[in-house]
């Protein structure tokens, strides 16, 4: 398939980029700038350049293209997510943007859409089992995804089909985690919610192989990740990374005071992915979290 892909310089995007590649496809990364041309282009796709929220040029450029993969994000790193505005620019690209793109994907004539959202729009759990019918809890702070994965839902019409893939939280290579490694070695809180809550997490080169898979699936939604863990187990291997002893959790009126913007990434989320491995028979290379994920970050 001919595969067009937003935000392929991101971490998410490049392992997608990868995967696809390597699975056969011709891939072409959107790039505005020479520094992510060369990106994109490193790995060995092609690039193109247009303005996301410019609904003709975007159609000009997914013009022959097979499938379009909106992974497009800008998601702040450490205590800048807390501060005003902080998110405005990751808000506007999963409201605005996936609605241009979905408008841009229709008039080029592209048959499938495959949108990125987030698995903590689900609501708390407990202990039970989350599926991909179980109760969202949309608040502010998760209302742009679930007004992506609404915009992705209005592609799928007739011909066209639109897969939502719920990522967990993504671990690996990536700023987040760095920055939580760095946090942890200054002894300093990383855990956050119940020590005994669920936690949704992926590794970026399954969350990457998941995008491949979801251009074979049926159309709907699918929670994408690795077997829950316990959030005090997740702690452990931090500290384990970060050599200490342990790391603490983030005292509630901490979190209390941070906002709303930290509240769903306090909820116990024991999601299933079976839903897409049954569909396409994808799994996770990396299906438990631990050390293994962390190799290069925990000598840095």
């Amino acid at each position: 398939m001919r595969v067009f892909v937003t935000g392929a310089t991101g971490v998410l995007g490049r392992a997608a980029v990868a995967s696809l590649l390597a699975d056969g496809h011709e891939v072409t990364g959107l790039a505005r700038t020479p520094e992510k041309r060369g990106v994109v282009e490193a790995l060995g796709a092609d690039s193109a350049s247009a303005q996301l929220f410019d609904v003709d040029a975007m159609a000009a450029s997914l013009q022959g293209f097979d499938a379009v993969c909106n992974l497009v994000t800008s998601i702040p790193t450490g205590i800048t997510a807390l501060r005003p505005g902080a998110w405005k620019a990751n808000d506007r690209l999963r409201t605005q943007a996936s609605k241009a793109l979905v408008a841009a994907a229709t008039a080029a004539g592209v048959r499938r859409l495959v949108q990125e959202s987030v698995s903590f729009l689900y609501a708390a759990g407990g202990d039970e089992w989350i599926t991909e019918s179980s109760p969202l809890a949309v608040t502010r702070a998760v209302e742009p995804a679930a007004v992506a994965e609404s915009n992705a839902s209005l592609f799928g019409c007739g011909h066209r089909e639109s897969v939502v893939l719920r990522f967990g939280n993504l671990i690996g290579d990536d700023a987040m985690t760095r920055w939580r490694l760095a946090q942890a070695r200054s002894g300093r809180a990383v855990g956050i919610g119940h020590p005994q809550g669920w936690a949704h997490v992926v590794h970026p080169s399954d969350a990457g192989s998941a995008v491949t898979a979801a251009l074979s699936a049926s159309p709907g939604i699918y929670n994408v990740g690795a077997e829950p863990v316990r959030r005090a187990e997740m702690a452990a291997v931090f500290a384990e990374a970060a050599r200490r002893p342990e790391v603490g959790f983030m005292p509630r009126f901490v979190v209390k005071l941070a906002g709303e913007r930290l509240e769903p990434l306090t909820r116990s989320h024991r999601i299933s992915a079976d839903k897409l491995h049954q569909a396409t028979g994808w799994k996770p290379r990396h299906d438990t979290f631990e050390m293994s994920w962390l190799p290069d970050l925990a000598s840095r």
